[in-house]
């Protein structure tokens, strides 16, 4: 009977859901492979389901269990928070915690922050660290970084959404010679008939859609070229002419006296963020959430004519 089902039993389920090998499965989990078998056979069992289909050549998920695999992962993630709260309870907020940032949203909102954390917690230890404008989640899944500062645009199932540090208003930038250029504010059907850069398929697409909707409130279709590899080469074709760049104000670091930045009425600003993996949520990620917290965010920040993407 399912009521009899153990954790165990659960988390070598997902494993091999995640391996869809038995070797592989029992390798990761540090087992045999026979105990993997054995306990996907007692949970099939007492769930009364087959979940995997086994040939000699591979193995799939039944619908039924990928079903189970797709709502058990927020349980069990919710189920190792409560136990890593119980077990860390009484821990003192000490050692190192790598926080990962783009080269978008660095600057004074991350700053404040971890300047009054550091205050509060002086025997932890902040280390900075990179992440990938375009893959910025995978510094959290590799475990090269504790915490993501980011655009809290996430549709992640295994990540945690934390408290917003500062506000950004939206933008659209465009070469001083283009024919927005000269408008104080446009509306997204404005950019209905122009070219915004195409993100790379590593961005997350509910962030690539925030940061570059791909249409406007009427279905027309705002086009994307593949044309830019780069943030500092978006910059590049804005300033030609060649594209528009939908972005948020307050990032100094692509400030350039060729472009120009026209207000987007109708979008509302983009939050900036913390963002952790939700199973490996700790004392420190708890502690800087708080700090985050009691701050409240940032000032929005607000559109002028030397803000930058």
């Amino acid at each position: 009977m399912w009521t009899a089902v153990e954790l165990r039993e659960l988390r070598i389920f997902l494993a091999l859901a995640d391996e869809l090998h038995f070797g592989r499965t029992a390798e990761r989990l540090q087992i045999s492979q026979p105990g993997v078998s054995q306990a996907i056979r007692s949970l099939e069992a007492r769930i009364g389901a087959r979940l995997f289909q086994r040939t000699s050549r591979r193995v799939s998920l039944t619908p039924a269990g990928d079903e189970l695999r797709r709502s058990l992962i927020p349980a069990l993630a919710a189920l190792d928070r409560s136990l890593a709260r119980a077990s860390d309870h009484a821990a003192s907020v000490a050692g190192p915690l790598r926080i990962a940032f783009t080269p978008t949203t660095d600057g004074p909102p991350l700053r404040r922050l971890l300047d009054a954390f550091q205050s509060r917690h002086p025997d932890c230890q902040v280390i900075p660290r990179e992440a990938d404008t375009w893959d910025p989640y995978a510094s959290l899944r590799r475990d090269h970084a504790d915490v993501l500062v980011n655009w809290l645009a996430v549709d992640e199932p295994d990540l945690t959404a934390g408290p917003v540090i500062a506000l950004h208003d939206r933008v659209v930038a465009v070469a001083r010679s283009h024919h927005l250029a000269t408008r104080r504010s446009v509306l997204l059907e404005d950019l209905a008939g122009e070219q915004v850069s195409q993100p790379p398929q590593s961005l997350p697409a509910a962030l690539g859609d925030a940061i570059l909707p791909p249409r406007t409130p009427s279905g027309r279709s705002i086009r994307r070229v593949q044309i830019s590899r780069s943030v500092l080469e978006i910059t590049a074709h804005v300033a030609h002419g060649k594209i528009v760049h939908p972005t948020m104000t307050g990032i100094p670091v692509f400030a350039r006296d060729d472009i120009v930045f026209v207000p987007i009425e109708d979008l509302a600003p983009l939050a900036l963020g913390l963002i952790w993996s939700t199973a490996r949520e700790n004392t420190k990620i708890r502690a800087l959430a708080e700090v985050a917290r009691a701050l409240g965010p940032s000032p929005v920040q607000r559109t002028h004519q030397t803000s930058v993407p």
